[in-house]
């Protein structure tokens, strides 16, 4: 049998003290919480035939960052994360968490690998008949942890997830990101070192689902914790993640770096789900473009440059100088991420008339290309 051998890691809180801005805290140097798939396949055997969930996945999730999987509806996204603490079990392949393969453990160590991996839900799952601080230590209660060493840990980490005085307070009386918060300082009771997002911010609005963002990111600066969130959202992979992997059928589309991946989609799954987060055409101008310059009036040509982080986007100014006519912003949809700029521009050119190729040689940007003419505004 084989045994899965816990590390000592990460820098948890083992006083009640409060929790220190991410600024002042010392990050944390991760040892353990490497995942690795290898060829893993999922099939589920149903009455109207079998449903290939995962296909031939592999992926390498380092120690101590914050991984994304994304995918749309029924993409395999949840049998993915699940396989990482054995709840699902693969068809075919490799499950490895430290180099140990999940899938050779015994039940005794696999109630092992699980209390070294946190895991937080979309629907909180808490009791409704505890209260926050019973909620929180019943885990350590289970695992016949000393009644003092669950004080401290308990208060410690209610502390570090910002639920000071809710101690008593019953489920009922919380708000949504007061019970995530109450699943994220369960999910961190036993001293993970790979902490499980599913769909986490799924059911809060944009405003908590921001906070809970935030306290994931410091939870994962402070302590050092490998953090795998699966979502729908791509606004939560731009926000939180290091890295990405596009799931599409259960296949693999595309993974990388954020940055890159937004900045140069290379699969069609991939940019259906950025779609939101990039701005069309404003609806009045839409509405007034045509193919052709416009045969009488003034016109503008409109451009759009398109950013895949790889260079520092140039001045307004020099974009105007290098098109050689007057030329206004009409829209700006670029983002910042992991220090590289990227996104597009859409701007007007009074009287331009540039073609595709003589537009590609100015080079203004990764990508540029002439959508139209508009007829000017009086």
């Amino acid at each position: 049998m084989t045994t899965l051998v816990s590390n000592p890691v990460h820098a948890w809180p083992d006083t009640t003290a409060p929790y220190t801005r991410p600024a002042d805290a010392v990050i944390a140097t991760p040892i353990a919480g490497t995942i690795t798939f290898r060829n893993v396949g999922k099939t589920y055997r149903a009455a109207a035939g079998d449903v290939h969930a995962l296909q031939g996945i592999d992926l390498d999730i380092p120690a101590g960052g914050i991984f994304g999987i994304i995918g749309r509806s029924g993409a395999g996204k949840s049998s993915l994360l699940r396989t990482i603490n054995g709840l699902e079990k693969p068809t075919s392949g490799q499950v490895l968490v430290d180099g140990v393969d999940v899938g050779t453990l015994g039940t005794h160590a696999l109630v092992g690998l699980r209390r070294r991996i946190g895991m937080i839900f979309q629907h909180f799952n808490l009791l409704s008949a505890k209260t926050v601080w019973e909620n929180v230590a019943l885990p350590l209660r289970v695992a016949g942890v000393p009644a003092a060493e669950i004080a401290q840990r308990v208060d410690a980490l209610l502390a570090l997830v910002g639920l000071e005085g809710k101690q008593h307070v019953y489920p009922g009386r919380l708000s949504g990101g007061q019970k995530q918060r109450v699943g994220i300082a369960r999910a961190l009771v036993h001293r993970p070192e790979i902490l499980l997002c599913d769909e986490a911010t799924s059911a809060l609005d944009p405003e908590t689902t921001d906070a809970i963002l935030a306290l994931l990111r410091d939870i994962n600066r402070r302590l050092g914790l490998t953090i795998v969130l699966i979502t729908h959202e791509m606004g939560v992979i731009r926000d939180i993640c290091d890295n990405v992997l596009v799931l599409e059928a259960g296949r693999v589309a595309e993974q990388g770096p954020v940055w890159r991946v937004f900045g140069d989609p290379q699969h069609d799954a991939t940019r259906a789900l950025l779609q939101p987060l990039r701005g069309g055409l404003p609806d009045d101008v839409a509405a007034r473009l045509q193919p052709t310059p416009p045969t009488r009036g003034t016109f503008e040509q409109l451009i759009e440059l398109g950013y895949t982080g790889t260079v520092a986007v140039p001045e307004l100014a020099q974009i105007a100088q290098a098109l050689r006519h007057p030329t206004r912003l009409l829209r700006a949809d670029l983002d910042r991420i992991q220090g590289r700029t990227q996104g597009h521009l859409l701007v007007a050119a009074a009287g331009g008339t540039l073609s595709q190729d003589a537009l590609a040689a100015l080079q203004l940007s990764q990508s540029t290309r002439s959508l139209g003419y508009v007829p000017a505004h009086d």
